[in-house]
């Protein structure tokens, strides 16, 4: 099970590395396979270039022998193929890749977005994984689509961010064995694995990485309702991200021992009574 990593800012808004080492040091003993850097979790849209070239060897310094998957994804074939290199040059070992949205009429055509990730792929360093996340794109890859990317040989699975279950048991039942299936969805986490997931990049973890851990372990070694019954204990605490946004998770990793702290603007900070709810579910977390 791999952590979206959340990005520490000061109230300034400057990346705090400092915060970044303590964190990762923290999920380095929560047992974590590895580690997102600058994705969605990490507000990655709110980063500079710089600034994710200098979280990419941050998180490298820290995170020993973890595997480490770099969010790259930017509009265009070239910028994305930049980050990319900046990546590989500090020994990431994939590249997170979301669909490029902003001209929506073309980039939803299925042509536009395969001609996309093969134009990246042909030419990067590293292995890419697919990025899906409709909620916030607007755009959804379909199964076929996905088969069709799957074929080549430097694409090498897809991160489905959706918590439509149909969607994710068909991109599992038809894509092959080895194409990669990992999930998003943190309060899903325990049913998509009943499906046949790969594994997860699970937000949730940042804030409680043993109890998102134990989900997983669980689960392989065979604890399937050892595996279920983790997943009940966390499945409210879960939504916190979805419900209250980036500042709601950062919030409960301030609330449990790790730096949060707050978000950068246009996201706005939680109110009293938004904070009061989130340590009401974290209680027994």
């Amino acid at each position: 099970m791999i952590s979206p990593i959340c990005t520490p800012f000061d109230q300034d808004g400057e990346i705090q590395f400092d915060a970044v080492r303590r964190n990762i040091a923290a999920y380095n003993r929560a047992g974590l396979l590895g580690y997102v850097v600058a994705g969605s979790t990490g507000e990655a849209v709110f980063l500079s270039k710089e600034e994710k070239r200098s979280l990419f060897a941050a998180v490298r310094e820290a995170a020993g022998g973890k595997v480490l998957i770099a969010g790259t994804g930017a509009e265009s074939v070239r910028e994305t193929l930049s980050q990319i290199r900046d990546a590989a040059g500090v020994g990431y070992d994939a590249a997170l890749v979301i669909t490029p949205h902003y001209y929506r009429g073309q980039m939803a055509r299925p042509e536009t977005q395969i001609a996309f990730f093969r134009a990246v792929a042909d030419v990067s360093p590293l292995p890419i994984v697919i990025y899906d996340f409709p909620q916030m794109t607007g755009i959804d890859l379909t199964v076929d689509m996905v088969a069709t990317l799957a074929a080549h040989p430097n694409i090498v699975g897809i991160k489905e961010s959706s918590a439509d279950l149909d969607k994710i048991g068909a991109l599992i039942q038809g894509l092959p064995a080895t194409f990669a299936v990992v999930v998003g969805p943190s309060a899903k986490f325990h049913q998509c694995l009943r499906l046949g997931a790969t594994g997860g990049v699970i937000a949730f973890a940042n804030a409680a990485p043993e109890r998102t851990q134990s989900i997983y372990e669980k689960y392989r070694a065979g604890d399937i309702e050892g595996s279920c019954v983790a997943q009940q204990q966390i499945v409210e605490a879960a939504g916190v991200a979805p419900k209250y946004g980036i500042q709601g998770l950062k919030y409960a990793m301030d609330l449990k021992g790790f730096y949060g702290g707050p978000t950068r603007l246009p996201l706005l900070p939680l109110v009293d009574g938004q904070k009061a709810e989130i340590e009401a579910l974290f209680r027994d977390i």
